[in-house]
């Protein structure tokens, strides 16, 4: 029996959870990573109303699906980002234009949600923390090193209140490594788990797609940051620069095949899976395996389908005998 195969929510919100449920099963999923967006999960809702809560359970059960995690990737983003008009397509209404707003609004809201985690049965939420200082990524205007520790330090001192409660609750907080992060690769990880330490309960949701194509090896920034990998998206990505296109996008939308690296669904990119497997098995990952799917080149129901039938087969069981035992006399 391989790992939980379940489907992250997210790019599928815009369907009713009953939908989406039935739709999950019939790919072949046995599990949801519940998106706090759309028409899926209300935070705030599942932390006080038990009856709501009931009917997310009562829904899983219904399509034989498991829940053991939740994300809440744009709450979190609000929690840590500065004063941005973009923010306001994550919020509601009442907050938009009002960056304090929205800040206490996140902040409450991922409080929120580890008590709903909590309520539902749930390990861990996944998400993002936001990060004040992404503008300063090429550094011009010259950016000091004071400049960067104090966004650092930012994220700890606005984040601190919220793992609290994730504390209190017995639910772990999963950062995605991901561009517009305070973390996005090894070593910006590196740091900010050096500014939490001691803080069991934040740790990394590991994703391959935001690593490949900023040229890390994903299967090494797995296996030096397993101690703290707490979830797992299964996420592919193809890097196609062709001497014209550059990483950094030129302003072109996913999916504009002129883009030097875009997602593909799993298989259809570089990500060497394998790899990432056998780093799982030798630490012994017991987790979910979750599919974020996004492909804009491919019909998403085909495309989740054939992801799940991707993972089951490439999840192998590690051995448990050594291969020359038989040999012996």
């Amino acid at each position: 029996m391989g790992r939980m195969v379940t489907l992250f929510t997210g790019q599928w919100a815009d369907l009713e959870f009953d939908t989406m449920c039935q739709k999950a099963g019939q790919m072949g999923y046995e599990g949801l990573e519940i998106a706090c967006w759309g028409n899926h999960l209300n935070p705030s809702k599942a932390a006080k109303d038990e009856s709501y809560v009931q009917y997310i359970l009562d829904t899983l059960k219904k399509y034989d699906l498991k829940c053991e995690a939740i994300g809440a990737h744009i709450i979190g983003q609000c929690v840590g980002d500065g004063p941005d008009t973009r923010l306001n397509n994550f919020a509601p209404k009442e907050y938009w234009n009002n960056p304090e707003g929205i800040r206490a609004w996140a902040t409450q809201e991922m409080k929120y949600c580890a008590i709903a985690a909590k309520r539902l049965g749930a390990k861990v939420v996944t998400g993002f923390t936001g990060s004040p200082i992404w503008k300063y990524l090429y550094s011009f205007p010259q950016t000091t090193e004071a400049m960067v520790e104090e966004g650092f330090d930012e994220i700890v001192r606005l984040w601190t209140p919220i793992l609290d409660v994730f504390k209190e609750n017995g639910i772990k907080f999963a950062l995605e490594v991901h561009p517009g992060e305070i973390a996005f690769d090894y070593y910006t990880t590196e740091k900010l788990l050096q500014k939490f330490a001691g803080r069991e309960e934040f740790g990394l949701n590991f994703d391959p797609s935001h690593l490949i194509w900023q040229g890390i090896k994903p299967h090494i920034f797995l296996n030096d940051f397993i101690h703290k990998v707490y979830h797992v998206h299964m996420k592919d990505a193809a890097v196609t620069l062709d001497g014209k296109s550059g990483l950094l996008g030129s302003h072109v939308d996913f999916g504009d095949l002129r883009r030097g690296w875009n997602f593909r669904s799993l298989g259809h990119g570089d990500v060497n899976f394998e790899e990432i497997i056998r780093v799982l098995n030798r630490y012994n990952y017991q987790g979910p395996l979750s599919v974020e799917w996004e492909d804009s080149g491919m019909e998403r129901e085909y495309g989740g389908a054939e992801a799940a039938a991707f993972v089951k087969k490439v999840d192998f069981a590690p051995s448990n005998v050594k291969f020359d035992d038989a040999i012996k006399s």
